[in-house]
């Protein structure tokens, strides 16, 4: 089992957020610091937006955007969905593709807030923008991203990620290859410990809960579809 955990890390940002990049693989140029990602993933960032805080309006082209909120709330301007509000446990996916799209996000409280990011590079190319929004439920892995195209609940991906919003004693398995990452809380994963800002990859995943609660992103990729 490997494991990286964000305060090891040079922590930067830029505009009014500060970030911990753990992901950013060598098609996007990271070193030796930060992590390769596993199928068309390609970059994690644990990001707090400082009180009204914001990105700056900026674009991406052939680029999946994942926000996985999990404190405090951001609202979101740009050409997909502008105006949408997006608030604690809850997920949005933005698809460039070839078309592309702007957007810039702001967190609109006196307060940080905390927010995932994850790029994946789409499969297919000049496919149009999209926007999928998803809510987390307790105790379930909920799939915000990837699948097959028979499907139009998430952005379709060989590589997928699933957030799960679990209380104490909440076991998850995966069988393969997997990265994860865990924040809010802490649990026994494989046999050991790891805690709020700990990534890791395994072969396989055998996760419980210790503490009252805690969040989990799990990246993977399904070979069968």
């Amino acid at each position: 089992m490997q494991r990286l955990n964000r305060d090891s890390l040079h922590r930067g940002g830029f505009a009014g957020l500060r970030e911990t990049r753990l992901v950013v693989d060598y098609k996007v140029g990271g070193q030796n610091d930060t992590w390769n990602g596993i199928g068309n993933f390609i970059y994690l960032a644990d990001a707090r937006f400082m009180p009204k805080g914001q990105t700056g309006m900026h674009p991406h082209k052939e680029l999946d955007v994942i926000s996985i909120m999990l404190e405090g709330s951001i609202e979101h301007q740009g050409s997909l969905e502008n105006g949408k509000s997006m608030h604690a446990n809850q997920v949005q996916a933005q698809r460039a593709g070839g078309e592309g799209f702007v957007h810039n996000e702001m967190n609109p409280d006196n307060t940080e807030n905390r927010m995932l990011q994850l790029w994946v590079l789409p499969e297919t190319s000049g496919e149009p923008a999209s926007y999928k929004f998803h809510e987390l439920k307790k105790d379930r892995m909920v799939a915000v991203y990837g699948g097959n195209t028979s499907q139009n609940i998430t952005l379709d991906s060989h590589t997928i990620i699933e957030v799960g919003l679990l209380t104490k004693n909440k076991n998850v398995i995966h069988e393969g290859e997997f990265i994860a990452y865990i924040t809010g809380g802490e649990g026994i994963l494989n046999g050991i410990e790891v805690k709020d800002g700990d990534l890791v990859r395994d072969e396989k995943l055998d996760f419980t809960v210790i503490s009252e609660d805690v969040h989990l992103t799990l990246i993977y990729v399904n070979k069968a579809h």
